[in-house]
């Protein structure tokens, strides 16, 4: 059975760790339901990781749905364990699996980058001719991954990420460490987008990435299509 390995983000807040002022979040429910239900229906096993274990955090706003995906996913009881009591990221045996996926969520932009598991894990995947996916804020898991050679990752790649324009718009561009878009074109990538909001995912390689909530299905059907 082909295996995906889920990474969520630990981070509650939108902003420091220690600022117990700010506003709740954590990942988004149905960035990570949607392909979850699309690959445990086509019959591959998914495991779920944060970066250092224990509790990965949803994001409330994105509990507002009532998606069907999104039911089911809280509903499985093998995924209510693990987002309740992850195991870190360095702790799992990633040679089982073949494809890598980080939903978005807020709490992504603080984790995510400047992790070196993450990092390691996302170069060594890519290079071993398996699938890194990610979607909405979770592309800011390649910001810092660098190839063997010493180039970033995302050079020269199309990538499709939140946009500093939908940022904007929800007026969470002043709270965010930086800005997702601008940080992956000084990077070197070739940024695709919809309009505000609306669906754009981008496949470059074995590299598979979603602009916002409404790509979660895109990013799980070309994950599906590379996977087959």
């Amino acid at each position: 059975m082909q295996r995906v390995l889920f990474v969520l983000t630990n981070h509650d807040r939108i902003g420091p760790a220690d600022d117990a002022e700010a506003e709740a979040t954590g990942f988004h429910l149905f960035e990570a339901a949607m392909p979850w239900a699309m690959l445990t229906d086509a019959g591959f096993a998914v495991d779920i990781a944060t970066p250092r274990g224990g509790k990965a955090p949803i994001d409330p706003t994105s509990r507002d749905g009532r998606e069907p995906e999104s039911l089911r996913f809280l509903g499985d009881p093998d995924v209510s364990a693990a987002i309740e009591h992850s195991r870190a990221l360095a702790d799992m045996r990633i040679d089982r699996y073949d494809a890598l996926y980080f939903p978005g969520g807020y709490g992504a932009m603080w984790d995510l980058p400047n992790d070196a598991d993450i990092a390691r894990t996302v170069s060594g995947f890519f290079d071993s001719g398996r699938v890194v996916a990610a979607v909405c804020h979770g592309p800011a898991a390649l910001v810092d991954v660098r190839r063997p050679g010493g180039d970033w990752l995302v050079e020269g790649r199309e990538i499709a990420c939140f946009t500093d324009d939908e940022e904007r718009a929800m007026k969470k561009d002043t709270l965010m460490p930086f800005l997702l878009g601008t940080r992956l074109r000084e990077r070197g990538a070739r940024l695709r987008s919809a309009a505000v909001f609306e669906a754009a995912v981008a496949v470059s390689d074995r590299l598979v990435t979603g602009q916002n909530p409404a790509s979660a299905a895109g990013v799980g059907r070309a994950m599906l299509d590379l996977l087959r």
